[in-house]
């Protein structure tokens, strides 16, 4: 839940609690202390109205989810400040006698009190209900966070293991290379030892064919 929105909250319902006391005891007023205690609260209801405009701004920028419940709580609010306007009104009326007042005070400030009374619970049943939501959208919250976490970190993972098949490759690459320049050495030598081979074996026949035929001349004469 947005904090701005809990702060508003906060202050309205500390106005209404104030007004609704003040109301009650402008009930037992007369005269010019009644005016003046009049004035106090429509002042004070102009206080609570505007924070109510606050808190319908401050709900309509956030997210849609959030949004619609606090929308909801705020229909509450706005419910529980017009019964205080309305008991504003009755006190306000200048035609009733003393025993329309009396009246006013035994049962209709009971009723509208008691009306408040049973707004404010629903009021504070509903701020619950909201708070559990909002704990639960916060847990949902920090398990997305997690897990967006958790996958950040695997294609970190992936990617050092591809950066390390990718240099195995190279240097398998340059192995095999080596292996080829080996091979063409290796096959190089063994022609030039063949060719040394017959090189040789013609200069080995050469020489016993010479040796053979000194012989042979030397046994002749």
């Amino acid at each position: 839940m947005s904090d701005v929105f809990e702060r508003y909250e906060r202050q309205y319902c500390e106005i209404s609690a104030n007004l609704s006391k003040k109301c009650t005891a402008a009930a037992s007023l007369d005269g010019e202390r009644k005016k003046q205690k009049v004035s106090e609260i429509q002042t004070g209801l102009d206080e609570a109205e505007s924070l109510i405009r606050k808190m319908d701004l401050e709900a309509r920028s956030l997210q849609p989810n959030v949004k619609a419940v606090l929308l909801a709580k705020l229909r509450e609010y706005k419910s529980d400040l017009n019964n205080l306007k309305s008991e504003v009104k009755r006190l306000v009326s200048g035609n009733l006698n003393a025993a329309a007042r009396d009246e006013l005070l035994e049962s209709g400030m009971a009723d509208a009190l008691t009306a408040s009374a049973d707004q404010r619970s629903r009021l504070m049943m509903s701020t619950e209900r909201v708070n559990q939501s909002t704990d639960r959208i916060k847990d949902s919250r920090r398990t997305m966070l997690e897990t967006e976490e958790l996958g950040v970190s695997i294609l970190q993972d992936l990617s050092s293991q591809r950066q390390s098949l990718l240099h195995a490759h190279n240097t398998l690459h340059g192995v095999d290379d080596n292996v080829s320049k080996s091979k063409k050495v290796l096959t190089a030598m063994s022609r030039r030892m063949s060719r040394n081979k017959w090189i040789i074996g013609t200069v080995v026949a050469v020489l016993v064919i010479a040796i053979i035929l000194i012989l042979y001349f030397k046994l002749a004469k």
